[in-house]
């Protein structure tokens, strides 16, 4: 017998991978949820840092922070999430707004307000969403864009969590997120209204995830549905549970259907009862592959941001993928009606027609008005499902300017209401105002001024009661017979555009595979690119799509200036040869990255989707 002591396995040496000394956060806003505290990374050495640039009109941040939420509770003595707010719209650069965003999405880290994009800047970010992830010792050991990355994240936290114990440099404990005080409102960051037939008012309380009927006031509390708690569950008013849920509209029974936004479902709430079921979704996100149509309850959603019914169907504005989408009632199915997944603004056959987080949607005659947020545009689809624009440009011009509507501007509108003489309410959400569309004179005008943050409107009698999202409460106005006079601004996007020079310019998106995953093209290509450019004629070759994320552009040198719309998907499998059915994760991303084309630009354009730009490093 050997009774000798077998030497230990060694385990494996971490891998090699680039490291670039991270910048410091900084930001004229100043911090939020620390208890007044300035961080420096300093303060965060010895945690695994993950750095979140969002901005709180885009849906996508939105997806990431619910894809963060598991990462920091099961790592919270060893991870900090910093999120770093860096706004697109002007009205996101006033640290009030920014404020109420962090209650109102129930962020539970520390926020860096970033008006001026420095800390943006520093960080070479390109796009919204994208994850930074810092080690212990202060160094950027990766960067991703997009959604879909929460799981790359935590494998690679897992490795500096054992890589930094070994060393002595990893320090467990708390952090430095202090949560705020609650406000004892009535309404907390209300979504959308309904009138119900009794002349009560139905209101999505969103941040409280719950739905709240109103008497006919607006002001008293008749009950509440959902038992305030984030979760996905049917059953009685008490016991049934919503996430964030927004639009509603009544369906010909006389019960409500409610988006349930953050649960990427549709449910539906007897009135008579209060009792709560689900139609449509299952609880999880659509990401691109999945199924655009079949049996409701089989379908994944994306942030079904509103609801209405047109057409005898059940329309949702599908903010989470830019579409269209309807329920079909009596089939019980659903299915895609209009929208390409692709971010901007076109229009003509619904299959062909681009949105940019759609998010209001309101039924008139022969028409469904839509409030394209992304675009500060203000859309219709008509009886054959074609899509129009009738006011907006695209997704870099916004402003507050009346007139013709092709030269009007609005900024980050939420909701839409039709109003009795045929002309059409908008709830101009960043503008803090309610604006209005005629079609007969193609005009808008000014309706109201001094809202805050409105998110929608619903006509009673001769008023419209205003959902003032950032005031928590309903706002009851009279339709005036004038429109306010208000002065005329304009504004583009803030973001300084990148030199590129003429010609021949080489796009890579750079995508690493995660720890333990790979490439699987079993079943064919699991990359894919997508390129187009505003104006059309800036690129004169590289368009269109493709599966090699690497790409020779040749720009026009004539075009001075434009949009290079990139939209970048990969799946990646885990590397395990024994699991014949192994996980897959979808991560994707658009981006819209203004150029300016100059002689001495550079030639090659690198966007990072996952892992680090090592041409760069």
């Amino acid at each position: 017998m050997n009774d000798a002591v077998p030497a230990p396995t060694p385990a494996p040496a971490p891998r090699k991978r680039a490291r670039v000394r991270a910048p410091e956060l900084i930001g004229k806003g100043g911090w939020l949820n620390t208890g007044g505290k300035d961080l420096t990374l300093a303060d965060l050495r010895g945690k695994c840092v993950v750095v979140d640039f969002w901005t709180f009109c885009c849906i996508n941040c939105l997806h990431v922070l619910d894809e963060l939420r598991e990462l920091e509770e099961k790592h919270r003595d060893t991870v900090v999430i910093i999120g770093v707010h860096s706004p697109k719209f002007v009205h996101e650069a006033e640290h009030q707004a920014v404020v109420d965003a962090v209650e109102r999405y129930g962020v539970e880290h520390p926020v860096l307000d970033d008006p001026e994009l420095a800390t943006w800047k520093q960080y070479a970010v390109r796009a919204w969403p994208t994850l930074v992830v810092i080690d212990p010792e202060g160094y950027v050991v990766a960067q991703h864009a997009g959604e879909g990355h929460a799981h790359a994240i935590e494998k690679l936290v897992e490795e500096l969590e054992a890589e930094h114990e070994a060393k002595g440099t990893l320090r467990r404990g708390d952090g430095p997120y202090v949560a705020p005080e609650p406000e004892p409102t009535t309404l907390r960051f209300p979504g959308k209204a309904l009138l119900l037939p009794s002349g009560n008012l139905l209101v999505s309380d969103t941040t409280r995830h719950q739905l709240v009927e109103l008497a006919a006031d607006g002001e008293s509390e008749v009950r509440r549905i959902g038992s305030g708690a984030r979760g996905f569950a049917d059953g009685t008013a008490e016991a049934a549970a919503f996430s964030e849920p927004q639009g509603l509209a009544l369906l010909e029974d006389g019960s409500v259907v409610v988006a349930d936004t953050v649960n990427h479902a549709l449910r539906r709430l007897d009135v008579a009862t209060g009792g709560v079921t689900t139609l449509a979704g299952t609880g999880r996100q659509w990401w691109q592959g999945s199924p655009t149509s079949g049996p409701a309850r089989e379908v994944d959603l994306s942030s079904p941001w509103d609801v209405a019914v047109f057409g005898g169907r059940v329309w949702m504005a599908m903010a989470g993928v830019h579409q269209l989408w309807t329920y079909d009632p009596a089939a019980e199915t659903v299915e895609v009606a209009a929208g390409t997944t692709n971010e901007g603004l076109v229009d003509g056959p619904g299959a062909e027609a681009w949105f940019a987080q759609p998010s209001g949607l309101a039924a008139a005659g022969e028409r469904l008005w839509l409030a394209d947020s992304e675009t500060s545009a203000l859309r219709w689809v008509d009886t054959e499902g074609a899509v129009h624009t009738a006011v907006g440009t695209g997704l870099f011009d916004f402003g507050h300017r009346d007139g013709a509507a092709e030269q009007a501007l609005l900024q980050h509108p939420l909701g839409v209401t039709p109003l009795p003489d045929g002309s059409v309410a908008v709830s101009d959400t960043y503008n803090h105002a309610l604006r209005r569309f005629d079609p007969a004179t193609g005009e808008v005008t000014t309706l109201a001024t001094d809202l805050r943050e409105p998110s929608d409107a619903v006509v009673v009698g001769e008023d419209i009661v205003v959902v003032e999202s950032a005031r928590h409460r309903l706002t009851r106005l009279r339709l005036p017979e004038e429109a306010v006079r208000v002065d005329a601004v304009a504004h583009r996007t803030r973001r300084a555009a990148t030199e590129v020079a003429p010609g021949a310019l080489r796009l890579d998106v750079i995508f690493q595979a995660p720890a333990g995953q790979k490439l699987d093209t079993r079943y064919g290509p699991s990359t894919r690119l997508l390129v187009s450019s505003t104006p059309p004629e800036l690129l004169l070759a590289g368009e269109g799509a493709g599966t090699d994320l690497a790409r020779t552009l040749e720009l026009d040198p004539s075009v001075p200036e434009g949009v290079l719309h990139v939209s970048a998907m990969a799946a990646s499998c885990d590397d395990d040869p024994a699991n014949e059915y192994p996980a897959c994760h979808v991560h994707q991303q658009d981006w819209g990255v203004p150029v300016r084309v100059t002689g001495d630009g550079a030639a090659r354009l690198p966007l990072v989707l996952a892992g680090m730009d090592t041409a760069e490093a």
